[in-house]
């Protein structure tokens, strides 16, 4: 029997690829000279795509494969994967939720201690031989401080338990008040900064969120304040948040996404007020087996006519 052909948008992890190979006929569209020649050659018989969050799936590129079945996509964030024309064309999508909660709540809590601790500059301040010449700076305590958490979903949750576990009292805005967490609700986010020593941004990506986080946000936040963003590039206004760090509207800021990852603004690099990070919050090698491991579990109960493990469509 020939192997179900499907299509992937970018590369995983070799222990990913080397079973995917093995169980289905793969086509590396991030490997083609020439995309479109690829489409017209392979499109008609595509079953399935493998996609990561960033690079999603396009209505462009869904109408391509008019045997299209099934969207798997390497990540929780389902923002890049046009789901509107998925579900219009009965065309199912999965992602990997879960499985990567606990460590992106791990990297959003290291984040806050690297910048409010400034590690990165302790390192630099060790390594250049100035110990023993001048002082360290003083820096900001976390512990004991007010975290305000823009979002409360799964891994706003898991921050939350952490933020707790540090002594912080803890506020938290979301488009509705969660009933299953004891921390305080705040429906307006504004004023959530305004309260809030720490900003730790966990919102959802999408046309909803765009900007969220924008010069108005930043000044409630105040020049003692420090923004932590986990969520997407998207949520924060880039433009804003590099003027704010700049005439130090805000103490600081930890970064994990941006707006045109990899090639993010170069203004961030000259800023020693800003800990940066390559989109890394799910980087362990436990939870990316772990996601690979549920990407090719949902394609294998799909083709089987099994129920769907994590569908989101």
């Amino acid at each position: 029997m020939p192997k179900v052909e499907i299509l992937m948008a970018g590369a995983y992890p070799e222990w990913d690829m080397v079973d995917l190979e093995a169980n289905y006929r793969v086509h590396r569209l991030w490997e083609a000279a020439d995309r479109q020649e690829l489409m017209s050659r392979v499109g008609k018989d595509i079953r399935a795509i493998a996609t990561r969050g960033e690079l999603g799936a396009s209505a462009e590129l869904m109408a391509q494969l008019p045997k299209l079945e099934i969207v798997s996509c390497y990540g929780v964030g389902t923002d890049a994967i046009d789901l509107s024309y998925a579900r219009a064309n009965g065309i199912r999508v999965t992602n990997t939720p879960d499985v990567l909660t606990e460590d992106v709540a791990d990297i959003a809590i290291g984040l806050l201690l690297a910048t409010a601790r400034q590690v990165p500059q302790a390192d630099v301040f060790v390594r250049s031989g100035q110990w023993g010449s001048v002082a360290m700076p003083l820096v900001t305590r976390v512990s004991g401080k007010k975290v305000g958490i823009a979002g409360m979903g799964r891994i706003g949750k898991a921050i939350a338990r952490r933020a707790a576990a540090f002594g912080c009292e803890i506020s938290y805005f979301a488009r509705h008040d969660h009933q299953d967490v004891a921390y305080a609700y705040e429906p307006d986010l504004i004023a959530l900064a305004g309260w809030a020593d720490f900003l730790i941004v966990i919102v959802p990506g999408g046309e909803a969120t765009v900007k969220i986080i924008n010069a108005e946000v930043l000044r409630a936040l105040g020049p003692n304040g420090i923004l932590i963003n986990v969520s997407r590039g998207t949520t924060v206004d880039e433009e804003a948040l590099i003027a704010a760090l700049q005439d130090r509207t805000i103490q600081a800021a930890g970064l994990d996404v941006f707006l045109n990852e990899p090639r993010i603004d170069a203004r961030f690099l000259t800023l020693q007020n800003a800990v940066l990070q390559p989109h890394h919050g799910s980087g362990t090698v436990e939870t990316r087996k772990a996601m690979g491991q549920l990407v090719r579990d949902n394609l294998a109960a799909h083709f089987a006519g099994s129920p769907l493990p994590t569908p989101v469509v």
